[in-house]
């Protein structure tokens, strides 16, 4: 103990890494032994009436939001630095990543995070969506892909005339209260309903394991501003402000997988290797583990097909069901509201088309398709 003590004081690219491997390591942990994914939350609303994992979205959410707010009212984390909150508004570009992604996790039969559990569970569908995920969203980064998402994103692109994005930012525009003070209010009031909404139902007060889930998967995206923006910050070796996120850090652990640059991987890609870890040793000491390959060549083509827009919709969204769904919204920034809108309205889209038999269908052009799946 003695010796990783001085290791994260003496080396801080390391001991970012492990701080962030043993966040990443708590939350696969987590994930997969609730079983949770954000895509079956929908799921279960939307097609079955159940709500109980979408309280446990809920709460999680809640508990970031409120720790973020009062971490950021103390000065314990200088989150107008979090690149959610850039006065700069890109709400169509927001919109259809999210969008896409939604679509996306439906097709890939999770989100980002979830298939990085399922991989580290045995799933060699996962390890495909997660190859073709990352890759897409280094293309949509830095390569083919780039283009499209410039395109998108310029359809409207609006700066903003105050110093963030924040909700509190909109409302301290009156002059009647200042920004971080609307936004504490904000995070307070809005965390509030949310616990209200979660806890009002019976059935779910009686589930240690999904108030387990929610409370830590929130505790741990506020934690994770709280690394990268007071543990490590040091202005020689500036860290980015960020929390937990699956896109663009899958992109980033699968770079440092091939690459090796630097012999610590980063914030991000940490994240994400320490997830799927923590998923492996929760299926594996609770004898989940299993090896599972695709049932068909049309299983394939849509797992693919799923990390696909889920690397691209996610770069374009700036996050995923965790990037933005928790740790954006938790910042109040408003573009994290726009994103989430488009990957709930994916995946209900996409759920209609599995529901209805096509596509035609799903938006309503069409008459319900039979014999389909």
């Amino acid at each position: 103990m003695a010796a990783l003590v001085d290791l994260l004081s003496q080396s801080p690219v390391a001991g970012l890494a492990i701080v962030a491997g043993l966040l990443g390591l708590a939350a696969g942990w987590l994930i997969e032994r609730t079983h949770f994914c954000t895509m079956g939350a929908i799921s279960d609303a939307y097609l079955f009436g159940s709500w109980r994992r979408l309280r446990a979205w809920a709460l999680a959410i809640a508990t970031a939001l409120v720790l973020v707010q009062l971490m950021a009212a103390s000065g314990l984390v200088p989150l107008a630095e979090a690149f959610y909150l850039a006065p700069r508004l890109e709400p169509v570009g927001l919109f259809a990543g999210g969008l896409l992604f939604g679509i996306g996790m439906v097709l890939a039969g999770g989100c980002g995070s979830r298939n990085l559990v399922r991989l580290g569970a045995g799933s060699l569908k996962a390890l495909v969506v997660v190859l073709v995920l990352g890759l897409a969203a280094f293309a949509t980064v830095g390569g083919i892909l780039v283009l499209p998402a410039e395109a998108l994103r310029g359809l409207a692109s609006w700066p903003l005339d105050q110093p963030t994005q924040s909700l509190g930012a909109f409302v301290a525009r009156s002059g009647a209260v200042s920004a971080a003070a609307a936004d504490l209010a904000l995070g307070l009031v809005l965390g509030c309903g949310l616990f209200a909404f979660v806890f009002k139902d019976r059935a779910f007060r009686r589930n240690p394991a999904d108030i387990a889930l929610g409370l830590g998967l929130g505790t741990l995206v506020a934690l994770g501003f709280l690394v990268t923006g007071r543990l490590f910050a040091d202005p020689f070796e500036p860290v980015a402000l960020a929390s937990l996120s699956y896109v663009a850090p899958t992109s980033r652990a699968l770079f440092w997988t091939m690459t090796g640059n630097g012999l610590w991987p980063g914030f991000g890609a940490a994240l994400a290797i320490g997830t799927i870890l923590g998923a492996a040793f929760s299926a594996a000491l609770g004898g989940r583990f299993r090896v599972e390959t695709f049932s068909s060549r049309d299983d394939m083509i849509r797992h693919v097909a799923g990390g696909l827009l889920m690397g691209f919709g996610g770069i374009l969204a700036l996050g995923c069901t965790v990037g933005q769904g928790m740790s954006g919204l938790s910042t109040l920034a408003l573009g994290s509201f726009v994103a989430m809108s488009g990957i709930v309205a994916g995946a209900v889209l996409a759920l209609r088309r599995l529901e209805r038999g096509g596509w035609r269908a799903a938006l309503g052009l069409g008459a319900a398709e039979t014999g389909r799946a």
